[in-house]
């Protein structure tokens, strides 16, 4: 069961999303989450307290999602070029929620924000090698996750990833591993 300030967070995500960080205002943020603004405040004394708990949110799924990456069964950077698309998962809303109060200034925001991308790349290191690889195969997956947020925003329609991808991924991991070491 979903509790009252698991909704807020949700409703905020949402109107943080949908219509931008000016008009997710209070008010606004508790008509989405059927609570009382007394109710809302009663969770979250101000729109601050409510965007840090948010990034707080997006820093716990983000480690959620950084122990699959390195427990993957096809190995940290063909999971992280398979999982980058917009699926609209818990971790998708609050990262693009997050990401709307990184544009409207917040620096929590920001430090969140790049703190999980440095996880998600530290793992691929650690994985690969070679951060130089790493930060290639991030890149890519970045991308595609960018192209997949643009065709849900209203953009041309995401193409599904391919093998073929997958196997350029692969090439670089092998590259990478039997390069001589400085």
């Amino acid at each position: 069961m979903t509790t009252s300030r698991e909704r807020i967070l949700d409703a905020y995500a949402d109107a943080l999303a949908v219509d931008g960080e000016r008009l997710a205002t209070l008010d606004a943020v508790a008509a989405r989450a059927g609570v009382s603004k007394g109710g809302l405040l009663y969770h979250f004394p101000s729109k601050d307290q409510l965007a840090e708990a948010l990034c707080e949110r997006l820093i716990a799924l983000a480690a959620d999602d950084v122990d699959k990456m390195r427990n993957a069964a096809d190995g940290p950077a063909r999971h992280y070029i398979r999982t980058s698309h917009y699926a609209n998962t818990p971790l998708d809303r609050t990262l693009v929620a997050v990401a709307r109060l990184q544009q409207a200034g917040d620096p929590r925001a920001r430090a969140a924000i790049e703190m999980i991308s440095d996880q998600w790349l530290s793992v691929l290191t650690e994985a690969l090698g070679d951060r130089d690889v790493a930060r290639t195969v991030k890149l890519i997956g970045d991308g595609l996750y960018h192209h997949a947020l643009f065709s849900v925003l209203g953009g041309p329609p995401r193409t599904e990833l391919d093998e073929g991808l997958l196997a350029v991924i692969d090439r670089l991991i092998d590259q990478s591993s039997n390069a001589p070491r400085a």
